[in-house]
């Protein structure tokens, strides 16, 4: 694992910013970390980059203890944080150079310019930082956080206060990025979730509520709604007799059928329609969006 967290608390006197919190990402995974404000998410952060202590349990990166070996793990992490440190009055190759040089980068020059070509600062690269956008500080951000050629990337709000055209370029440069590294990103930005992450975990008041694929998140097993069409004679009554199934409706040339039990009722019809010479033409579940499975989860 790329990630390991085990049983992390974080106290700030004797208020608990995190409590109890476990969770691990593989190599190559996008995972999005989302909660609301004050959920613990950068503290989390932080402590997975050694920028503060945990109070207890384990955090290891690369299989390297963060709190032990912080030096060795932050040549292992390329982070960039919610307000990205910047110093304006730099250009962007010499800032470049400048973080560059803190990681011992061999052949710097070269380095520099691949990190330029790679985040799209060709055309704004002779400019000091204070005269770029929003948009061009977040990508020499990202560029300084991999110009060592981390194995996990850490992010925290990329893509605050960008606007639409810059919000599509920094998420597609944050994929083309995890092909070849682990990253860990939070956002409140639920379409940024559904589009480039490959999981999500969820916390809340300090601890994890939910870690799991946006698609089985946004499927609600307690209460799930399927949509079928069958190749085939069948009756209301029929479908009403099959277990687990609650209501029955005929809407065009379908059925909705519901279950309230803790069940895939996709799993259920299919092995019906299986034991019935049933050939299934159209099955889909109605889904909520992510944004509704996280309101439910942090209300």
């Amino acid at each position: 694992m790329s990630i390991e967290v085990k049983n992390l608390f974080k106290y700030y006197g004797d208020q608990a910013a995190v409590r109890d919190v476990s969770f691990s990402i593989a190599k190559g995974e996008i995972v999005g970390f989302l909660g609301p404000n004050g959920a613990g998410k950068s503290t989390t952060m932080k402590i997975l980059t050694g920028f503060i202590s945990a109070s207890s349990g384990e955090v290891n990166v690369c299989g390297l203890p963060v709190d032990v070996d912080s030096l060795n793990t932050r040549q292992k992490i390329g982070y960039l944080p919610e307000h990205n440190p910047l110093y304006l009055d730099m250009y962007v190759k010499e800032y470049l150079q400048f973080v560059g040089k803190t990681y011992k980068v061999k052949d710097l020059k070269n380095r520099v310019n691949e990190m330029i070509k790679a985040v799209g600062l060709d055309v704004e690269q002779n400019k000091k930082l204070g005269a770029l956008s929003k948009g061009y500080r977040q990508r020499v951000g990202l560029a300084a956080a991999i110009i060592h050629d981390p194995e996990v990337l850490i992010l925290d709000e990329p893509t605050s206060g960008l606007d639409p055209n810059q919000l599509v370029e920094i998420r597609e440069l944050i994929k083309k990025i995890g092909k070849s590294k682990t990253v860990m990103l939070s956002t409140h930005i639920m379409q940024e979730v559904e589009a480039i992450c490959d999981r999500v975990v969820i916390i809340n008041k300090g601890q994890i509520v939910a870690d799991d694929t946006a698609s089985h998140l946004q499927i609600d097993l307690s209460h799930q709604t399927v949509y079928a069409e069958f190749d085939g004679e069948i009756t209301k009554s029929t479908l009403s007799k099959i277990k687990h199934v609650r209501k029955v409706e005929k809407v065009t040339d379908g059925w909705l059928i519901e279950t309230t039990d803790d069940v895939d009722l996709r799993k259920i019809l299919a092995k019906y329609a299986q034991e019935n010479n049933l050939l299934i033409l159209t099955m889909k579940t109605e889904e909520k969006s992510l944004e509704e499975v996280f309101k439910e989860l942090t209300k």
